[in-house]
């Protein structure tokens, strides 16, 4: 079965539909490549996808060890390169825990997530991952 299907709805911007839901994200070109900026461009989605991937195993990790992160936060920044080829240089992406209160074991298993998300290890390697956190 398939993921997703997508249209494009035209004006540089997407429509994808997320078959198992019925969930819809809207993508459009970002304002420094001739769109619009009115939604998540699809960059903008791999960094966010970055982030929440390493969020999620961060939580099933807290689950299996019988800890919580819930309010857990992030903020994500995407840095583009365009020579030779348009394209992701860096994410950078600085969790904050500090509303959760970990102790020194369970910050060290949530530090060593990044190192297990799919995402991650799906990048390039030229893609720089910026990895923080507040605790």
């Amino acid at each position: 079965m398939h993921t997703s299907e997508t249209i494009y709805t035209g004006n540089l911007r997407t429509e994808n539909l997320h078959l198992q839901s019925g969930q819809v994200i809207i993508t459009d070109a970002p304002l420094d490549n001739k769109g619009k900026g009115e939604a998540f461009s699809p960059t903008d989605l791999v960094a966010t996808g970055l982030c929440n991937c390493i969020l999620t195993i961060m939580g099933i990790t807290a689950q299996e060890h019988g800890f919580s992160i819930d309010g857990a936060k992030a903020k994500t920044t995407k840095i583009m390169a365009q020579l030779p080829l348009r394209r992701i240089a860096e994410i950078i992406i600085v969790y904050d825990f500090s509303m959760c209160k970990l102790t020194d074991k369970q910050i060290t298993l949530i530090k060593n997530v990044p190192n297990l998300c799919p995402v991650s290890l799906s990048l390039d390697k030229e893609v720089k991952q910026n990895i923080s956190f507040k605790w």
